[in-house]
């Protein structure tokens, strides 16, 4: 017996490896299955971390382009972000390396060839677990370490984006509006002298705009509160109050107008409260908290998450083998497909945990069971062929 697929493929002979070596046929089988893995694998996860970070690039170009801000903080902040996107593209990425791969065996007919030769389903699926192992662990490691890490980071480089933006977009003897509902106006300097003067239109407050006009400033940052401000010298703040037939001026010398980093595009993500806490709040309540029940299942998730790379990877073999005449288009297909069959199941939980119908354990665990039996189901089946 005797399979071929081009220059890579392993060579079984009944008559040699088979009968004289089989612990180096299983070998070479093992290293050809994991290296069919890897080249959709690669494909997948960079086409579907370029579509999750497709917001994010292009406010970033805007950034670089017309902000001027400079490339290596764009990078840093691409580099911040990759930990988030990879959590969620990892798993997919091995659903569908899986698919693609044992698809393409099956549709070649190798896998009958191997098959053949005495080796199960079962045994095939070795290096496929090896690999969802690999994948496992790196999804871990990253929802871990690495998205609490990217995240603190976020916040500093952030706060130098809006500090280098507010820079920037003060172009003089023009109206700049650096940050929504603030409108910053700097006059020309007058020739061989330098610019003084700054006049402020803030229309952030619920309570009614306020206009600040002050002879001086300079921008500062505050990492400490994570805020960037405008330290205005010797100025005035006109402002009225809920009266329309009232006025206020207030005189200062130095006044600070902070800006917060919730109010930048690139601020880093909320900081959600500790599982004590959580625990409180639902002592609190009775347990009946939908926002705490919530904040729960998520703590749940962290390792349910990547567990379904597990799931995912050995889910695609027996898929793989049903859809062998889709090729990589198909198999793709068909991965996003359950991808989005299993998030239709978490929002299903998430509504159900809410509802105070299932315990935040059982809504975060619920999909990843669902698609073990089902995995389970499909690996018995084909097996049987």
């Amino acid at each position: 017996m005797r399979f071929t697929r081009g220059r890579h493929s392993p060579i079984v002979s009944d008559k040699t490896s088979n009968s004289k070596n089989p612990v180096a046929l299983r070998t070479l089988l093992d290293r050809y299955i994991f290296t069919e893995l890897l080249s959709p694998f690669g494909l997948s996860l960079g086409a579907l971390c370029f579509v999750m970070l497709t917001r994010e690039l292009l406010r970033l170009v805007e950034l670089l382009v017309s902000k001027g801000v400079g490339l290596w903080a764009v990078l840093k902040v691409v580099a911040m972000l990759l930990p988030s996107g990879l959590v969620l593209t990892l798993p997919i990425a091995g659903l569908i390396a899986s698919i693609t791969a044992f698809g393409r065996l099956s549709f070649d007919k190798e896998l009958v060839a191997m098959r053949a030769a005495g080796l199960s389903l079962f045994r095939l699926s070795q290096p496929v677990f090896l690999f969802a192992v690999a994948v496992f662990t790196l999804t871990l490691v990253l929802s871990q370490w690495g998205q609490p890490w990217s995240s603190l980071n976020l916040k500093k480089v952030a706060l130098n984006l809006l500090k280098d933006q507010l820079v920037l977009a003060l172009e003089r003897g023009t109206f700049n509006e650096p940050i929504p509902h603030m409108m910053i106006y700097v006059p020309d300097g007058e020739y061989g002298r330098p610019a003084n003067g700054i006049f402020v239109s803030d229309e952030r407050a619920a309570e009614g705009p306020r206009v600040i006009v002050a002879e001086q400033y300079h921008v500062f940052m505050d990492q400490a509160n994570d805020q960037v401000a405008l330290r205005l010298v010797n100025g005035v703040i006109h402002s009225r109050p809920d009266q329309i037939d009232q006025y206020r001026q207030i005189s200062f010398s130095s006044y600070d107008l902070k800006l917060n980093l919730s109010q930048s595009s690139y601020s880093g993500t909320e900081e959600r409260p500790s599982y004590e806490d959580i625990m409180a709040q639902l002592a609190q309540s009775g347990g009946k908290d939908s926002s705490a029940l919530r904040r729960l299942m998520e703590y749940y998730k962290d390792l349910a998450f990547p567990t379904a790379s597990l799931v995912f990877c050995l889910l695609g073999v027996p898929v793989g083998i049903v859809s062998k005449r889709s090729g990589r288009i198909g198999g793709f297909a068909v991965g996003v497909f359950i991808v989005i069959l299993f998030y239709v199941l978490n929002v299903a939980c998430d509504f159900l945990v809410t509802a105070v119908i299932l315990p935040p354990f059982a809504g975060a665990w619920l999909p990843n069971i669902i698609f073990v039996f089902f995995t389970v189901f499909l690996f018995f089946k084909m097996s049987r062929q």
